[in-house]
């Protein structure tokens, strides 16, 4: 789920949707990454590979120095800036 071409210490900008009955809430996140990685669930439940589902995750540093986590999904969406 992560694009190859996001790098460590890359600018993003990434936008996320989450679908609800009242409509969609969207979300948009900048910062500098720390760290791009996939990694399993851990869920029981998943049935993917090893029994698991691999999720990409994207660790962020914001403006205000705050570190933030992401997980992707196919409607998540990396600008990089």
């Amino acid at each position: 789920m992560i694009p190859p071409q996001v790098q460590v210490n890359d600018r993003v900008e990434v936008t996320q949707t989450v679908e609800r009955r009242e409509g969609a809430w969207e979300t948009t996140v900048c910062g500098t990454v720390v760290k791009v990685e996939e990694q399993p669930t851990g869920s029981w439940f998943a049935n993917g590979a090893d029994g698991k589902l691999w999720l990409g995750r994207l660790e962020l540093r914001k403006d205000d120095g705050e570190l933030t986590s992401l997980i992707l999904d196919r409607r998540s969406r990396i600008k990089i800036l």
